[in-house]
């Protein structure tokens, strides 16, 4: 039998190397996790360049394969994080730029409004004088959050990862993990009884078991609510335009929920790391408190460089360079309230923790692609329909019309595509 089935997942490429030789019914197979965002598994043989059609019981192998495999990176995480278990870290912590100049009450394009308010002026100007008010809030807001944008993107640039408190309203977070819940258990029902195919409903994950990656859709209010507060009332809009463009394509709209018992994953990027500027951002928001024990993300700050990934693919030796890089690289835990996020590079090293908590961990995320960049070394977990179709400024803009009349004919025409 020759195994050639690729199973995609979420670890990035060369995340790591992990060889075992398997013996099953007098069969053997090498079950190898090295290239680009997928696991492959395959016989000795290396035939990997077709897809086999299999039986039940082949079907059966391959099932019990990448169990096999899953176990083996659990073993890797486990020992990954006894690597680390000595260096130091840190939480996450809020990182809020002072932009000076930018005050409503009478500062760079604030109404700072003048003596007295002379009672016979008409109500017409008082419309009109009302009208110059909104409009001049709305610009100052949109500065504000451009020079936020810019602030935060210096960091970002350096550290690879920044926090941003209060992106989203408590009431909204709420919301949004209520419905993802739901959308969970009714996509779990249509999959499960062959209505829809998987890959309309979930992304693949590093290490399924008690996690998911739920891809969200549009049409929802509570989507097109959550989307506006994150990319136009917040900075994260701005800071994604700073740094790849207003014409950084959606490459990812979806939920990662991690139950109880979740393991510990690899550490990984989710992108090769062979280039000196950003390809794809992502940002993880914290639908509920975060705590220590609920497995928050675990990055790596300043990571993302092209020399330091050069280190981490080396895996020969004992210890190899790439355990030494681990060994002693400091890190910080994305422990956050609800309604903030973390907003990463690609690029850095990272992973999800255990889950020892008895609550679900949940994440919404977005993820946006450099324009000129093709495919970025990690397939996006977004619904098939949506790929490539919407840009950060048309988002934007679309987001905004939602917002003032309560529909878009763009983002309508897009969730009715949608299966």
């Amino acid at each position: 039998l020759l195994v050639s089935n690729i199973i995609n997942i979420r670890i990035g490429s060369d995340a790591f190397h992990l060889k075992s030789v398997i013996t099953k019914n007098n069969k053997h197979y090498s079950s190898t996790s090295r290239s680009r965002s997928s696991i492959l598994l395959f016989s000795t043989s290396e035939k990997t360049s077709t897809t086999t059609t299999t039986n039940n019981n082949d079907n059966n192998e391959i099932t019990g394969l990448y169990e096999i495999q899953e176990e083996l990176i659990t073993k890797r995480g486990q020992f990954e994080e006894t690597l680390m278990k000595n260096n130091k870290y840190s939480l996450l912590e809020t990182y809020k730029p002072v932009i000076k100049g930018l005050g409503l009450g009478g500062g760079f394009g604030g109404g700072g409004g003048g003596m007295g308010g002379a009672s016979s002026k008409s109500k017409s100007k008082k419309n009109n004088n009302k009208k110059k008010k909104s409009s001049s809030k709305k610009n100052t807001n949109k500065a504000a959050l451009k020079a936020e944008g810019k602030e935060y993107a210096k960091t970002f640039r350096d550290d690879g990862v920044v926090r941003m408190d209060a992106v989203l309203s408590d009431d909204t977070a709420v919301d949004l993990r209520s419905f993802l819940f739901d959308l969970r258990l009714t996509a779990t029902e249509e999959v499960t009884n062959g209505s829809i195919g998987g890959k309309h409903r979930f992304a693949n994950v590093l290490l399924r078991k008690n996690r998911c990656d739920l891809t969200a859709p549009l049409g929802p209010d509570i989507i097109y609510k959550a989307l506006y507060e994150l990319l136009v009332k917040s900075p994260i809009g701005a800071t994604v335009s700073q740094t790849l463009g207003d014409d950084a394509v959606l490459y990812e709209l979806s939920c990662m929920i991690s139950d109880p018992g979740s393991s510990r994953q690899v550490i990984h990027p989710d992108t090769p790391c062979d280039v000196d500027n950003p390809i794809l951002i992502t940002t993880f928001v914290a639908l509920q408190d975060i705590t220590l024990d609920m497995g928050p993300t675990c990055w790596l700050p300043r990571t993302h460089k092209p020399e330091i990934y050069k280190v981490f693919q080396q895996e020969d030796g004992s210890p190899s360079p790439k355990d030494g890089l681990l060994q002693s690289t400091d890190y910080v835990l994305g422990v956050l309230p609800r309604g903030s996020c973390g907003m990463f590079d690609s690029r850095l090293l990272h992973c999800g923790t255990a889950n020892n908590s008895s609550v679900e961990r949940a994440v919404f995320y977005v993820s946006f692609r450099r324009a000129t960049c093709g495919y970025p070394g990690n397939p996006g977990s977004i619904r098939p329909e949506l790929i490539d179709r919407l840009t950060l400024e048309g988002l934007q803009n679309e987001l905004e019309i939602y917002q003032k009349k309560g529909s878009s004919t763009v983002l309508t025409k897009l969730a009715n595509s949608l299966r």
